[in-house]
């Protein structure tokens, strides 16, 4: 028999951006870029494969990928050959680009990323089929899309990493991290709150009773559909009291061990180990 490794065919959904809040919390891009770092880095080391919705350019994360990725290509997973990241991209990303872009970009990601284009409703495009000249959304094509995309990335993960996110000046129905972590937990899917780096993520904990509310609490449109959630909602494998340690901690190495020990409590719960 083969050997695997401990997360071996699970999928993983990273929801990361900038937030507000870093500066003042004395956190830049480069920490935003060393959480990315290290949680991908020990995701794939467990033989995980990432899932990421948007332009994985953002932030320099096509570098940092590309160099995980390559580094830590499960070798010991004979016969899975598939790569180690998968990117979708909503209808209103990429057409809003040449479509000649978006083919370097699948390109230049190849053996390393699988990048799939989806229409408006969510299925794939063909990169080859992407219309010539880029495109002008509107908003309601935005909310859409990203909707969709979102509704994707829930059906493909396992589980979902949440960190940071801004609250104001996105687009789409609501902030995307929301939208991304509401729709994780109402699919019952293993959700991870990393709520050091504030935004979003330290909003969803704080609705979901991990955190004490802030004492002037910003509203933004989609923050009161988590009021039906609470700590168990998570999923995730860890107690009670780790998952308020995970939403606390500023130490992207603490934070790391805590999702790993959660998904391999998980991992082991499915195979009648724990």
């Amino acid at each position: 028999m083969s050997y695997q490794e401990p997360l071996s065919r699970k999928a993983v959904a990273i929801s990361i951006s900038e937030s507000a809040d870093m500066a003042v919390l004395g956190l830049a891009e480069e920490h935003l870029r060393d959480a990315m770092a290290e949680v991908a880095r020990h995701l794939l080391a467990m033989g995980a494969r990432l899932i990421y919705g948007g332009d994985l350019r953002a932030y320099g994360f096509t570098e940092l990928l590309l160099e995980l990725v390559a580094r830590h290509r499960r070798d010991a997973d004979v016969g899975d050959e598939r790569p180690g990241v998968v990117s979708y991209l909503p209808w209103p990303v990429h057409s809003s680009k040449p479509a000649g872009e978006v083919r370097t970009l699948a390109k230049d990601l190849a053996g390393i990323a699988e990048v799939h284009c989806l229409d408006r409703q969510g299925r794939d495009i063909p990169v080859d089929a992407l219309a010539p000249e880029p495109a002008t959304p509107t908003d309601k094509e935005w909310a859409d899309g990203l909707t969709a995309m979102r509704a994707v990335l829930t059906d493909t993960a396992d589980a979902r990493v949440v960190l940071g996110g801004r609250v104001s000046g996105y687009k789409g129905r609501m902030p995307g991290i929301a939208e991304e972590t509401l729709f994780a937990l109402q699919a019952g899917q293993p959700v991870f709150l990393l709520g050091g780096f504030g935004g979003c993520a330290r909003d969803i904990a704080e609705e979901l009773k991990l955190l004490a509310p802030n004492a002037a609490p910003l509203a933004w449109p989609g923050r009161d559909a988590f009021d039906g959630f609470d700590t168990s909602s998570l999923n995730n494998g860890l107690t009670e009291e780790e998952n308020r340690t995970l939403v606390r901690t500023a130490h992207v190495d603490e934070a790391v061990a805590l999702i790993l020990r959660g998904l391999l409590r998980l991992a082991g719960r499915s195979a009648g180990t724990a």
